[in-house]
């Protein structure tokens, strides 16, 4: 095994932009709006394919099976078998993304047969005037949203908070959330899941249409007293020394999130587990095994499990580590 690196799955959207050639250096093919690029993952949706190396063209879900433990570890392997866990992507949001709510484990497998969706966003790049929603407005029931719902009425059932550069929010399922206002360019480790229930979508149409809207489900899983909360980076103790400094974000059931910060050189001891890397800003490079793979400003990188690598370099990172 070896650090991977793989071919983006880029995906437009209605409320999409051109950030990730602006603020990413991604290569976009036309001048039209993205909103999501799939940088690991081993869903039907948006399979993730080896960039070089050994492994060039081959999946990452074909990659899960035939390299099992040495790419993902004893433990995670044990836990989720063939099923790679995570699902991590950047988005660019520029206009209202749909308000949305994600199943858990229990409900997705039962209605949707795969796992449920809790997921993190960090907030990379943030307009001054950027808002989202995140729960429902306290003193909303589940009988009041309901009844609002079904008259098409919108207005006062959400919670809206104001958002920055540095912002953390973990979305655990049952939390209801969308992009309210401004632009924000987010990265987003998750459960490698797509499933979404759609409550409201501003009335859109695309081609001619609106959007199907998924009340009954969305009803079903909806917490209406979940609020979900935001950190900022600048908030979180470092640990530090002359060559680069660590913070803990978040431990979530399913993943943990540090951001580290390289001025010249880290080592990632081998451990039983893959992590991936979200190189947030700078260049450099990972050694590993007397070879040397460039790592710059909007790469991700999985690192395989039982491998040690030396960071080099002037970067920022979000390691994203399974649980």
């Amino acid at each position: 095994m070896y650090p991977l690196l793989f071919e983006k799955v880029l995906i437009k959207k209605i409320w999409g932009g051109r950030a990730f050639e602006e603020e990413l250096n991604f290569e976009l093919k036309d001048n039209d709006k993205y909103g999501e690029s799939w940088e690991v993952s081993s869903h039907p949706n948006g399979m993730s394919v080896v960039k070089d190396g050994e492994f060039k063209g081959k999946t990452l879900q074909e990659l899960v099976i035939e390299q099992k433990e040495k790419l993902v570890g004893e433990k995670i392997y044990k836990k989720y078998g063939d099923k790679f866990p995570l699902l991590i992507k950047y988005l660019d949001i520029n206009d209202r993304l749909s308000v949305q709510v994600h199943p858990d484990d229990e409900y997705a497998l039962k209605n949707e047969g795969e796992y449920g969706k809790s997921e993190s966003w960090y907030v990379l790049k943030a307009s001054s005037d950027a808002k989202l929603i995140l729960g429902i407005k306290e003193g909303i029931t589940k009988e009041t949203f309901k009844e609002k719902v079904e008259k098409n009425d919108f207005n006062d059932l959400f919670n809206v908070v104001s958002v920055k550069e540095g912002d953390l929010i973990n979305i655990t399922p049952g939390t209801v959330h969308a992009s309210l206002e401004g632009s924000i360019l987010i990265c987003e480790p998750q459960q490698n899941s797509d499933s979404t229930y759609r409550i409201y979508d501003f009335d859109r149409l695309v081609d001619g249409k609106k959007r199907e809207l998924h009340i009954d489900k969305a009803l079903d899983v909806i917490k209406f007293d979940e609020k979900a909360e935001i950190i900022n980076e600048n908030s979180v103790e470092s640990i530090k020394n002359s060559e680069f400094s660590k913070k803990e974000l978040i431990k979530d059931k399913y993943y943990d999130l540090e951001i580290l910060e390289i001025e010249k050189e880290y080592i990632e001891k081998a451990e039983d587990l893959f992590k991936v890397y979200m190189i947030l800003n700078g260049e450099g490079k990972i050694e590993y095994n007397s070879n040397e793979y460039s790592i710059k400003k909007g790469d991700s990188y999985l690192i395989p499990a039982n491998l040690e690598v030396k960071i080099k370099g002037k970067v920022k990172i979000l390691k994203i580590m399974p649980k």
